[in-house]
């Protein structure tokens, strides 16, 4: 599409100066000529486009082009994703499918390294990035950051691998990202004082209150599992200058649904947010945090910017990068699909004696799961006893959850969970973070073998299994995403979906909740392919209580 000259009109949104007029702009060769006030503007609004200041693309279940394609459509231009999903499946080479692919889309994609893959040594992964690896990958001209320093105790100890990570980001002027949920006090202190410049793992206001004051910038996260945005949106006014806003980890289904950045300021602005403080925190705090090359409505800037109805609908009408329409009334500008296709899945078929568990003359420690929520709580109970054996209990709600490696053939790791819900059936899925081996949870053993070897001869998705009835999505890339159009794969996924919540779970996305019952280090109890994990301890501890 070759560039030229042209000018739209209508309510001009200046979120430099923080005011609306109505006026014209002219874009000329891909740059801002013009912004003069008129009379006769339209009653559509020209704003800045949005940002997500820290997701993970692969949560989308679908690769970074195909991503931008839906999200485009809601007003969405600049990304900070941190590949660390793929990176733990497929090490650099998964990274280099993200850029490569990201490079087909117009919008304005930037990476963090991931810093932690492995995330923890208590979990089997596809690949290690160490400190040499990362310091090579922050050199590339896409990357900003060094992504979610999620080994805070690393970070406080002076680890020697975590430090050079530091320094060498540093050192290339670029920023850290943090993970730090619950982090408070003199260790709050030191890891900030280490360079670490955000954090998207608030849950309540103290904690954001405190973290903010040593410095760092507050990433408002709203995603399919964890829904921080009710705790934390009086920030946005409070704090105006030092609030990000971010989805994270998000299914299609919210995406299409609910929408993406736009959603929360929708939510905002309902709560009574100030608009301009709205929409520098969806646009411009983090343009300048991480240096993005997004124009913002300027004069001489890049001609990047939505159109939209009015902010309260947030409908978006049309979108330009570098002066060329890209979306306009349900028409994307640009290619989404990619014939590469990439795996490292070697799990072979289980038997059911490999998930069933021994009943002792003891309690067992449970996980505790809530809806919106990564943390877990942590209880003692004594499960049902079948043949010998414990297993589940929907009286109690008390199911058996089982993770595996997908990368070796190692007998399978048997926890409990209570949260859930479910009434009959099970759900596997090799989306498990951060190493993403298999995970599964049910009402009993038949259906979850049953959901599990589905999976294993998908080499990847997720699967819902109650009695004769299997529904699946698979995930060709990785075991993590799929090459389909969106439209495609949510069709999919919400047929899937339907069964799930037939199961009688009240959780909003029982999927995105459990594949966060591995990530070990977000307290109290995970559960790894290597065992129960004591993640306060940062150990792993017996099944059975002493």
């Amino acid at each position: 599409m070759t560039k030229s000259k042209f000018t739209v009109a209508g309510n001009v949104v200046d979120v430099i100066s923080k005011k609306i007029f109505k006026g014209e702009v002219t874009v000329q060769d891909g740059l801002i000529t013009s912004i003069k006030e008129v009379d006769d503007a339209p009653d559509c609004y020209i704003l800045p486009g949005l940002v997500d200041s820290h997701v993970h693309i692969e949560s989308s279940l679908l690769i970074p082009s195909r991503f931008a394609d839906l999200v485009v459509r809601k007003g969405t231009l600049g990304i900070v994703t941190d590949p660390h999903e793929i990176a733990n499946v497929l090490g650099e080479i998964g990274i280099d499918f993200m850029i490569n692919d990201a490079r087909k889309t117009p919008l304005e994609i930037r990476f963090g390294v991931p810093s932690c893959v492995p995330a923890t040594p208590f979990e089997t992964s596809g690949f290690t990035l160490g400190a040499n690896k990362v310091e090579s990958l922050l050199k590339r001209e896409e990357v900003v950051c060094l992504a979610e320093l999620m080994d805070f105790p690393g970070v406080i100890n002076d680890d020697l691998e975590v430090m050079k990570k530091i320094v060498a980001t540093k050192r290339l002027g670029k920023k850290i990202d943090g993970h730090a949920p619950g982090l408070k006090g003199a260790d709050l202190k030191k890891y900030v004082a280490a360079g670490i410049s955000a954090d998207h793992e608030c849950s309540n206001i103290e904690e954001a209150l405190e973290k903010l004051k040593l410095g760092m910038m507050i990433q408002i996260r709203e995603g399919s599992a964890a829904k921080d945005f009710e705790a934390l949106y009086p920030l946005i006014d409070s704090h105006s200058d030092r609030v990000m806003l971010c989805t994270d980890d998000t299914h299609p289904d919210d995406l299409f649904e609910n929408g993406h950045i736009d959603n929360l300021i929708r939510k905002g602005l309902a709560k009574g947010c100030d608009l301009m403080n709205l929409l520098r925190a969806s646009s411009y705090n983090a343009i300048k945090h991480y240096g993005l090359d997004l124009g913002l409505l300027q004069l001489r800037d890049s001609a990047d910017f939505i159109i939209i109805d009015n902010p309260e609908s947030f409908k978006v009408s049309s979108s330009y990068m570098k002066g060329e329409c890209i979306y306009k009334n349900g028409d994307v500008f640009f290619d989404s699909h990619n014939e590469i296709l990439l795996n490292n899945f070697y799990r072979k078929e289980i038997k059911l004696e490999d998930i069933q568990i021994e009943a002792k003359d003891c309690d067992v420690h449970v996980m505790t799961a809530s809806d919106g929520d990564l943390l877990t709580g942590w209880t003692q109970e004594r499960p049902k006893v079948e043949d010998g054996n414990f297993v589940s209990d929907t009286n109690q709600d008390l199911l058996k959850m089982v993770v595996m490696s997908r990368y070796n053939n190692d007998k399978p790791v048997v926890g409990f969970i209570r949260g859930f819900g479910f009434n009959k059936g099970a759900i596997s899925g090799s989306i498990a973070h951060d190493s993403h081996n298999i995970i599964a949870v049910g009402t009993n053993d038949s259906d979850m073998l049953n959901a599990l070897n589905t999976l294993i001869k998908l080499k990847g998705g997720m699967v819902a299994s109650e009695g004769k009835e299997t529904r699946s999505v698979q995930l060709d890339v990785a075991g993590l995403m799929s090459n389909k159009r969106g439209e495609d794969l949510l069709t999919e996924y919400n047929f899937l979906d339907d069964l799930t919540k037939s199961f009688g779970s009240s959780f909003h996305s029982p999927f995105m909740t459990l594949a966060f019952m591995s990530l070990l280090v977000i307290p109290k109890l995970k559960l790894s392919d290597k065992g129960l994990f004591d993640v306060e301890q940062f150990k792993l501890i017996d099944l059975y209580c002493k």
